[in-house]
């Protein structure tokens, strides 16, 4: 094996070690769902706001209707 394809095997694992960094490190910070989980947390916030929202109106219509 010659000096050049050497320097260029190295150079190639090299790039494959830092791309494996870069995609663990964006996934732990990230993760690999993180937009699906924000959507769906705040579809949440907004269905107890909504819950909330329909429990003060029903108290509001019993209060009324004494």
């Amino acid at each position: 094996m010659s000096a050049q394809s050497r320097q260029m095997l190295g150079s190639l694992l090299a790039a494959v070690v830092i791309v494996a960094i870069v995609i663990a490190v964006v996934t732990a910070k990230f993760g690999p769902t993180s937009a699906a989980e924000r959507e769906a947390a705040e579809e949440r916030s907004e269905q107890r706001l909504e819950e909330a929202e329909e429990r003060r109106e029903a108290a509001e219509e019993r209060r009324e209707e004494r």
